[in-house]
């Protein structure tokens, strides 16, 4: 597809991989788009910049003043007028500068200020991608919303062979166009997620809980945001910040909590993903001051059955399409199809606490999506941004 009528930033920083951005613009104007370039400082002694305005038709933007003139460039403005911003190469120092808010040159200056969504393609040495820091500085831009487009596996400048090497020019591309094809495709479609544990209060200081982080169902919602979903996040007590573009948070805590509000929203609701690790059970009673530990061996809680709210909420469904998760530890399989049919989801997505990549608390998944017509797909395993994304690809409406 085209990409007529967009507007981009294209970012250029200074790693050896920046004769690449070189190809990378010809092929966004070729496909329509008018790209403004904004170059760092040491971008400059890579490629010149007079390269970029040749082909671009427009003045490359590198300081925040000209130097004969003394004209000042808005970076708000640029963020203004942007549709996308895509920074390739990325090299670590800019990812950490964009991690850590350090502001000291138009192009982070103009990141910071962006309206727009923003995509980045990394370039580095080995040893710098696989360092913590870096890793840790691109897991911080992709919880800000930031996509990443994975640099590839190959001959580095250093002469070291792994992974580092920018993605090809075509691949960033496609990923742009992607984007753009996907931002319109659930445009108007209204989705409720749940995700997070709940806590089911046993005193003013205990609960009883589970190990969900809530990673999994945030980057469902995010997912659903960045296709032009009007999204409502219905979220147990979790740390996560609200992902980009999702038009509704709520907070509970405990299950009947999180039914009442799920019930609430749900008839309002295109799309529903129960992805929240509901407890099954909850104190009979909770007690209103701490309790105390008196010389006690042993201390017995009664517990209750909380509302099942995607067995509710399916009973009442009729257009919707919902999407259910097993996370089991023994015959998988049989369990996740007991409940697809006992939830009326439409599918319903497995994992297992068996598999090392996947469960509570970590940053990848593996997952096998069981659809009502009893197709079984498998997934290799995967970040949960990119679960998240093969779990959106799945829903029909």
């Amino acid at each position: 597809m085209g990409l007529q009528g967009k507007h981009i930033i294209l970012g250029v920083t200074g790693g050896i991989a920046a004769y690449k951005s070189v190809m990378l613009l010809r092929l966004l104007i070729k496909a329509g788009a008018e790209v403004q370039v904004v170059m760092t400082p040491a971008a400059k002694e890579f490629v010149k910049p007079l390269t970029f305005s040749s082909l671009s038709g427009k003045p490359v933007v590198s300081e925040f003043f000209t130097a004969n003139t003394g004209e000042w460039h808005s970076h708000v403005d640029l963020g203004l007028w942007a549709d996308l911003m895509v920074i390739a190469p990325a090299t670590a120092s800019t990812i950490g500068k964009m991690a850590n808010g350090i502001a000291d040159n138009m192009l982070v200056t103009t990141y910071l200020s962006a309206k727009e969504d923003v995509m980045i393609a990394p370039a580095m040495d080995l040893d710098m991608w696989q360092h913590p820091t870096t890793q840790r500085n691109i897991e911080t831009l992709r919880k800000d919303g930031v996509e990443i487009i994975s640099p590839e596996k190959g001959e580095l400048a250093s002469g070291l062979e792994g992974k580092g090497r920018m993605a090809e020019p075509a691949e960033i591309l496609s990923s742009i166009e992607k984007y753009f094809a996907n931002k319109e495709t659930l445009k108007g479609v209204k989705v409720m997620v749940t995700a997070g544990p709940t806590y089911e209060n046993i005193d003013p200081v205990r609960f009883v809980g589970n190990y969900s982080s809530g990673k999994m169902g945030f980057e469902i919602a995010r997912e659903f945001a960045k296709r032009g979903a009007e999204v409502i996040l219905i979220s147990g007590p979790v740390t996560l910040e609200t992902p980009s573009g999702v038009a509704e948070r709520v907070n509970v805590v405990s299950a009947n909590e999180m039914y009442a509000k799920a019930e609430e929203a749900f008839p309002k609701c295109d799309i529903a993903v129960f992805a929240a690790a509901v407890a099954d059970y909850s104190p009979v009673e909770a007690a209103d001051k701490k309790i105390k530990r008196e010389n006690k061996d042993e201390l017995t809680i009664c517990l209750k059955r909380n509302p099942d709210i995607a067995a509710s909420l399916g009973k009442i469904k009729k257009n919707q399409v919902t999407v259910g998760f097993a996370l089991e530890t023994d015959n998988e399989l049989e369990n996740a199809k007991r409940k697809l049919k006992t939830k009326n989801f439409d599918f319903i997505v497995l994992n297992s606490l068996k598999d090392p990549e996947a469960g509570f608390l970590k940053d990848t998944n593996k997952i096998t999506i069981i659809s009502r017509d009893g197709e079984v797909k498998e997934f290799e395993a995967k970040t949960k941004s990119e679960v998240a994304a093969d779990i959106v690809n799945s829903i029909k409406l």
